[in-house]
């Protein structure tokens, strides 16, 4: 069996821009992957605010793009846990999800209709498609709105 050797500390700046290059990365999250590289934190962290200062990496830019992503499936309860998974600031999300507010109606609408044909026939069903919602990070009011205004399509 072969046993894993440290990586070099010289390969730390090309490493890091290799994650970078291939998606925007948090802080956070690229600093857990070359620590579980297993480089040094000691020496990913001049690193990391050398790539903030040349805004080669960026949690506000990070955290738009994931947005960007992933919310046609998801609502802004589940977008805010994700990000706040992957070490993104809670002010930083606030603001980022502040801009998808306007339309979380509408994306929650569509990710209904690509699920059900049309109204529930009976509490049950009600109760389904309000937990697939809920189940998906939209509002519980948001999700009262979907299914209580619900016609058959």
């Amino acid at each position: 069996m072969k046993t894993k050797s440290r990586p070099e500390p010289s390969e730390l700046r090309e490493r890091a821009l290799r994650y970078l290059a291939r998606r925007e990365h948090s802080r956070w999250e690229l600093a857990r992957k070359l620590e579980q590289a297993g480089f040094v934190i000691e020496e990913i962290a001049p690193l990391l605010d050398e790539f903030e200062e040349k805004n080669w990496l960026s949690d506000r830019r990070f955290a738009e793009s994931w947005v960007a992503d992933h919310q046609a499936k998801a609502g802004s309860m589940k977008l805010a846990y994700e990000l706040r998974q992957r070490g993104v600031a809670e002010e930083l999300i606030a603001t980022v999800l502040a801009d998808t507010a306007d339309n979380e109606l509408e994306r929650a609408r569509a990710v209904w209709r690509r699920k059900y044909a049309g109204a529930p026939a009976d509490a049950a069903e009600k109760m389904k498609q309000m937990r697939f919602l809920q189940s998906r990070g939209f509002t519980l009011d948001v999700v009262r709105q979907i299914v209580d205004s619900a016609k058959v399509i």
